[in-house]
């Protein structure tokens, strides 16, 4: 039975019309992530990326160590937007952020169990539930620590909505105290924030992810009712573009779309002497 909170969860995914989301479960017997796929086919839904968003609010924060060799990432969820804006619970984060700078955790598991106080992280957040009145979650943590040359930079965006951890690496120990290194970081990093992209070259991108776009273009071509023996040489042209949008090397740099991140990180060694490399990144978005 497709049920009306069925649907409205598939149209709040989608932002597809309610009748078409009907229509997608009933074809799909009621399975919601086949639906999903359903719509984009037909061309009705193309918010692929939130497709498996769920609705939280937070703040994400940063910190970057003095020498710039090591910082963290960290994601703080509330229920409203209105807590996020409460000046305690932006000193709440900071505290999380501060304590886990100073640890020597490398992921989320290993966060929550750093000491606070008399206990943990984890009994630090649920500590706070009560005095908030709201359910909240250290739902995300990310570390970089770099043992060579090289820099990582942070970047936060829209007050805490979105955050960047990028490194980036070089040849010569001196080229992260030079500006024009300095600038190229906080380039990538403003490049990040604002293209979202899903890896950092082709390999990074799951091979199951681009087998599922392939399906899609393959149904959306047979839809359109392109020949079958041309359908294949379609699809090698649109994973190419996939590519240039979802990988971070081949992105059109979003500063100069004449350049991609690549060239110009290759410009900016040549300028500086020096031979760079972006080594990692992780971008968190808010509720993502």
């Amino acid at each position: 039975m497709i049920t009306a909170s069925l649907v409205k969860e598939l149209r709040d995914k989608t932002n597809a019309g309610m009748m078409d989301c009907k229509k997608a479960l009933t074809a799909t017997e009621g399975d919601l992530d086949a639906a999903v796929t359903w719509l984009r086919e037909k061309g009705i839904s193309k918010a692929a990326a939130k497709a498996d968003r769920e609705a939280s609010e937070g703040i994400i924060a940063a910190r970057l160590s003095d020498d710039g060799k090591s910082g963290i990432l960290v994601e703080v969820n509330c229920e409203t937007d209105f807590v996020s804006r409460n000046e305690g619970f932006v000193a709440f984060v900071d505290d999380i952020a501060d304590t886990l700078a100073a640890s020597d955790a490398k992921n989320l598991e290993e966060a929550l169990k750093v000491s606070k106080g008399d206990g943990t992280i984890d009994d630090f957040v649920k500590g706070k539930v009560i005095e908030v009145g709201e359910n909240l979650q250290l739902r995300k943590f990310e570390r970089f620590d770099i043992a060579d040359n090289g820099a990582i930079a942070q970047y936060i965006h829209m007050g805490g909505k979105v955050g960047v951890l990028v490194e980036v690496g070089s040849e010569k120990g001196d080229t992260a105290a030079k500006e024009e290194f300095r600038d190229l970081v906080k380039d990538i990093t403003l490049h990040i924030a604002a293209a979202a992209p899903k890896g950092l070259a082709r390999e990074d991108i799951d091979a199951s992810v681009v087998e599922a776009e392939k399906e899609v273009f393959r149904a959306q071509l047979a839809n359109e009712g392109k020949p079958e023996q041309i359908i294949e040489k379609i699809i090698e042209g649109k994973i190419g573009k996939f590519f240039s949008e979802s990988c971070l090397l081949e992105q059109a740099f979003v500063k100069d779309p004449d350049t991609t991140v690549k060239g110009l990180v290759e410009d900016a060694g040549k300028k500086i002497g020096d031979k760079l490399v972006v080594r990692r990144f992780v971008r968190f978005g808010l509720g993502e």
